[in-house]
């Protein structure tokens, strides 16, 4: 068995294999950088190594950096986790020749894989079967487009190297292709230095079911059954469960035995995952179901597999990386109940998923049976822009698919995340939702029910329990008032009161707290409904200029805005676009005095791993154009200025 191992990732992949090494006597080294200080896996390791100040490109993506790290701390073996380095090729031969075991698959394997084209080509040929499309290398954009039309629209667009909805791009009209074409190609060459795409037929109800794969080097190959990843946003899964709901016996069986055949075809050894589109309306006692790719790792959602089938994978990894003979064999695999995972994420569901940094001012999460939690952030880590935004993940194990779910959404609801925006009550809803509890959803379920899913906040009234707080702050410090008589808010003598106001903002929108002292007790009121400090089981958290109010899973963030800012929230929609979030400049999209008009695109920003579009706010003529293609920019900076159409200047008129 391997005696020392590196850990060439971060967050809660890192902290996940920490403990199944220190389970089985395996000295760790970890590997962090300075955004990641408030982080947790660097903190559990026997021994840690700051490799960078924050950008993946100097850290976790430098593997001379990582190697060099390993030999210098006498580490035997590598694992890469997932994202990052675990599907680079080059990195895996870079330890081999290095005398560094990869707790992988080797290099070829990878490369086999590695390309979207070049799988599919090899799983035709072992008789696994794949979406009709072009999968070859002529990469002329007229090309490209001319195969999509003989493929019939609607086609996607996916990178041929990498993945994690990267590069991928559904075109559903021909007088789309040209940009949607252009994005994925930006978009998988800052992802994975490769631009080349492969053209498929979209599957119009598809279902997303992968199966677990494991190989070793004694030549044998087993699956540890499949797991459905239907529910996505943006491509990138959100939920996965295992088993699949609603999938027939004869097609669950033909997919394991299918995805054993793709693994065989390349002396596949290690964890993998073999990722079939099902077609939802189209699947047979045996068929319905093609190959997209293969992930020559392990996967965010392993833990589901491990609830079922009682194994620890990365235990399993490890074995096989030490030269040892799988486990078990096929005939003594099996699974019981129904288990569901959550992919905790900071991010804004409601503003199309856009990421969100900063301070964790909370972080806490529930101790119930049959609930685990894999992750990597407690109370003050920072979310940075320089790396995905997944908090961690939280999974339900009980004897069927209901009651999975049932104990997976009460685990999210005494969830306690406060200081960054998050995804929890998009999760709680789709976890209630009719439709979801029936199975089999398909993959577009999330953008068809966006408007319902997004996730409700908390009553806004309980952001009244937030002016209380400042309030109480303001009189123990001695800066505001406690009571009527210690500070000028309308109160008179006689029975007399008088309504005083207070602005603030309830997650970034606009409102006004009331204030009244009736019989000589503050009370507050939001919407006109008063608020009192009994009101409902909410948890009122002080962050750095703004209190956060937790209530039944979900977060409302309330700021007191400045005199200053307040004026110039009044002064209507603002023609100054600034840049949401630290990235760099994709594309720039119009030109000084054009016209626009609101939501049309601006520019492209690439920040934590996705690509983002930025709209005009309001309409008018674009009067300065502050940033360019490819410029890194900072949260908050200005990028285009919006002038009124008739307040533009003139154009001169140069007509004969």
């Amino acid at each position: 068995m391997i005696k020392s191992l590196l850990i060439a990732n971060r967050g809660e992949i890192a902290c996940r294999i920490i403990r199944t090494a220190r389970r089985l006597g395996i000295r760790t080294i970890a590997v962090f950088t300075d955004a990641d200080r408030s982080w947790l896996h660097w903190q559990m390791a026997d021994e840690a190594v700051c490799i960078g100040d924050g950008p993946a490109a100097g850290s976790y993506l430098d593997g001379g950096k990582i190697i060099a790290v390993a030999r210098e701390h006498e580490a035997e073996a590598v694992h890469p986790g997932y994202g990052f380095l675990s599907e680079n090729a080059g990195f895996a031969q870079e330890c081999a020749d290095a005398g560094i075991v990869f707790v992988g698959p080797s290099a070829d394997a990878i490369r086999a894989m590695g390309s979207k084209s070049d799988a599919k080509a090899l799983m035709e040929k072992a008789g696994v079967p794949v979406v009709p499309g072009y999968h070859g290398s002529r990469q002329q954009p007229e090309f490209l487009k001319q195969k999509a039309y003989e493929t019939g629209y609607p086609v996607m667009i996916k990178a041929v190297a990498g993945g994690g909805g990267r590069g991928m791009r559904i075109v559903e009209k021909v007088i789309e292709f040209d940009d949607q074409l252009a994005s994925a190609k930006r978009e998988a060459l800052s992802a994975f230095g490769d631009d080349r795409v492969l053209i498929e037929r979209y599957v119009s109800s598809p279902r997303h079911i992968e199966v677990q794969v494991f190989g070793d080097a004694h030549g044998n190959v087993v699956h540890l059954f499949e797991r459905d990843c239907s529910v996505q946003r943006r491509h990138q899964k959100v939920i996965e469960e295992s088993p699949a709901p609603d999938l027939p016996e004869p097609v669950r069986q033909a997919m394991g035995e299918a995805a054993v055949e793709a693994a065989r075809a390349v002396d596949y050894q290690g964890a993998g995952t073999v990722e079939f589109i099902a077609d939802g309306d189209g699947l047979s006692e045996s068929g319905g179901f093609f190959f997209m790719e293969m992930n020559t790792r392990l996967q965010v959602e392993h833990p589901v597999t491990e609830m079922v089938t009682g194994l620890d994978l990365v235990e399993w990894q490890l074995r096989v990386a030490s030269g040892e003979a799988l486990p078990l064999g096929q005939e003594a695999l099996g699974t019981s109940g129904h288990a569901v995972e959550v992919r905790l994420y900071a991010e804004d569901p409601a503003a199309d998923f856009q990421p969100c940094m900063g301070r964790l001012w909370a972080a806490a999460f529930p101790d119930i049976d049959n609930v685990r939690i894999d992750t990597g952030v407690t109370e003050g880590s920072v979310v940075s822009p320089f790396y995905d935004s997944m908090l961690g993940k939280l999974i339900a194990h009980a004897p069927d698919r209901s009651a999975a779910t049932a104990l997976l959404e009460r685990a999210l609801a005494t969830t306690r995340i406060a200081g960054v925006g998050n995804n929890i009550g998009f999760l709680r809803a789709i976890l209630r939702d009719p439709e979801f509890a029936a199975g089999g959803v398909e993959t577009g379920y999330v953008d068809r029910r966006i408007g319902e899913l997004a996730g409700s906040e908390p009553d806004r009234t309980l952001a009244g329990l937030a002016v209380l707080d400042r309030l109480r702050q303001e009189h123990a410090s001695g800066t505001g008032a406690g009571g009527p008589w210690e500070a000028n808010h309308g109160f008179e003598v006689g029975g007399l009161v008088r309504m005083s106001a207070m602005d603030i903002t309830i997650n970034g929108q606009s409102a006004t707290a009331e204030l009244s002292w009736p019989a000589g007790r503050l009370q507050v009121s939001i919407d006109g409904k008063p608020v009192t400090s009994e009101t409902g089981d909410a948890e009122v958290i002080r962050g750095d200029g703004t209190t956060y109010v937790l209530a039944d899973g979900g977060q409302l963030a309330v700021a007191f805005p400045s005199p200053l800012e307040r004026i110039s929230a009044a002064s209507g929609g603002s023609g100054h676009v600034s840049v949401p979030m630290h990235g760099r400049i994709a594309s720039v999209r119009v030109a000084a005095g054009d016209q626009v008009a609101a939501g049309d695109l601006l520019f492209t920003l690439e920040a934590m791993k996705m690509e983002h579009s930025v709209s005009a706010p309001v309409d008018g003529v674009i009067a300065r154009i502050l940033i360019a293609d490819g410029e890194q920019v900072d949260s908050g900076s200005a990028a285009v200025v919006i002038e009124p159409a008739e307040s533009a200047a003139p154009v001169a008129d140069v007509s004969p």
